[in-house]
């Protein structure tokens, strides 16, 4: 059932998203190719903040900064996922792997990658500004509209 700190929760993860997602580009070579990185990003903010953050929001303000913080983990995780499995469906398509454990292993070693771009100053404290954030506006839209 959609409610209003579903719908907050969602837009807060996925603005989080694409923040990040912009702050990671800025942190890559000029020549690196993004497509719609940032806009997957987004939806898959939009994704998890409906789904994991807005659905427990209501709980207190303790349980709003850990559901900030599950929803904005969760948003990592499947962006990582989601983007090693493009790659590695791009690799494939190229021929780089010769049996289907090396494409599955080839979704992970991306991920890992792609993970150490995550360790910046920077991206960290968005993400943990914006779980927080995002924990907290989800509590109080629960608390004001039912």
């Amino acid at each position: 059932m959609p409610t209003a700190a579903k719908l907050f929760a969602g837009i807060c993860l996925a603005v989080l998203g694409y923040a990040v997602s912009e702050i990671i580009k800025t942190n890559m070579p000029a020549s690196t190719r993004f497509g719609i990185f940032s806009e997957v990003n987004a939806v898959i903010g939009f994704l998890c903040g409906w789904l994991i953050v807005g659905s427990r929001a209501g709980r207190g303000q303790s349980a709003a900064i850990a559901n900030g913080f599950t929803g904005t983990v969760a948003l990592v995780l499947w962006a990582l996922f989601i983007h090693s499995a493009n790659l590695m469906v791009e690799n494939s398509l190229d021929r780089k792997y010769r049996t289907v454990m090396e494409a599955i292993m080839g979704i992970f070693e991306s991920a890992v990658k792609y993970a150490q771009e995550l360790q910046d100053v920077t991206v960290i404290t968005a993400l943990l500004v914006g779980a927080i954030i995002t924990g907290f506006v989800a509590e109080v839209v629960s608390r004001h509209w039912r």
